[in-house]
């Protein structure tokens, strides 16, 4: 099984109620986790997927309601797309009429582009034959016109090339079509997350993170040691050293920026999101790791409410 491709995507929302219901409802992903930001626990942390929680199909928020605006710019990541079924495209342009909707084609495919309520770029991509893919029914979505994981993100870069030999050398993609100022690379044999679109925007303003802005972007590493050969490639190949290994419960991680400025992260597959609740009722349950939950009651008084 290929273990090559996106592992997560991480953007700042702004209301948490907000956020929880435009996701679930209004794109019908399951919340797969609910946890906290480690590093600030007064807010909650995210995770939306798949019924399993699978890589590949994981968008996370923090949610800081105070958190000013973003401003698009190089540097960032500006689009995060998710495969629907194609013959889901007319279904889906009359759910999402009202979050300012527009239809495209890039590199042959249909594109339904729009923004989530503080403004995060979405899209997406009508792909034939994933009809009998796994998808998430919970009731607001019919199953036949699900989301069924990540499709690309898209990067908006100063330069590509460096960031391009990243890809190639330490995440097994491979350069597979231009289109404009847009180069695709590709895993091969990875449906679900397998594309990223670097974008030449050379003299555009610097992204400023914010509120509807993407904090980093997570490569698939099949387990730790997978993920020691990408830090030693990054370090031998291309002089870019990453954090220590940091304990996310769910998966093991490194960061680092990519020389567009991008914070990337490699992410294992392993443990997991059932590692501390079922499979059956994940995200039901606020989960805290074990160095905040002596914690649980002040942690849990300053949370906002959900509902």
């Amino acid at each position: 099984m290929a273990t090559n491709g996106i592992h997560h995507v991480t953007a700042i929302a702004g209301q948490a109620q907000r956020n929880l219901d435009f996701y679930t409802r209004a794109l019908g992903l399951r919340l797969v986790k609910k946890t906290v930001n480690f590093d600030d626990p007064g807010a909650y942390h995210f995770y939306y997927g798949d019924a399993a929680g699978s890589p590949g199909t994981i968008l996370t928020f923090f949610p800081w309601e105070h958190a000013a605006p973003g401003r698009a710019g190089a540097g960032e990541l500006q689009e995060t797309v998710f495969r629907i079924p194609q013959a889901a495209i007319g279904y889906w342009t009359a759910r999402l009429v009202n979050h300012g909707l527009e239809r495209a084609t890039r590199f042959g495919e249909t594109v339904l582009t729009f923004r989530d309520p503080d403004g995060l770029r979405l899209a997406l991509v009508g792909i034939p034959g994933i009809e009998a893919e796994p998808a998430w029914d919970n009731g607001e979505v019919p199953v036949e016109h699900a989301v069924r994981g990540f499709h690309s993100v898209s990067l908006m870069l100063d330069r590509t090339e460096r960031t391009g030999a990243i890809l190639t050398d330490v995440f097994g993609f491979r350069e597979v079509a231009k289109e404009g100022n847009v180069t695709r690379y590709a895993v091969d044999g990875t449906a679900i997350g397998g594309i990223v679109d670097l974008q030449a925007v050379g003299g555009f303003l610097p992204a400023r993170l914010g509120r509807g802005s993407v904090h980093h972007l997570a490569f698939r590493a099949a387990d730790d040691a997978a993920e020691m050969e990408m830090v030693r490639k990054l370090a031998e190949n291309h002089g870019l050293h990453t954090t220590e290994q940091k304990n996310r419960d769910y998966f093991r991680s490194v960061y680092f920026r990519e020389p567009g400025h991008v914070l990337f992260e490699i992410a294992t597959d392993i443990p997991g999101f059932a590692v501390d609740e079922p499979a059956e009722s994940l995200g039901g349950a606020l989960k805290l790791p074990k160095f905040l939950e002596g914690h649980r009651a002040a942690i849990e008084a300053a949370l906002p409410v959900l509902a």
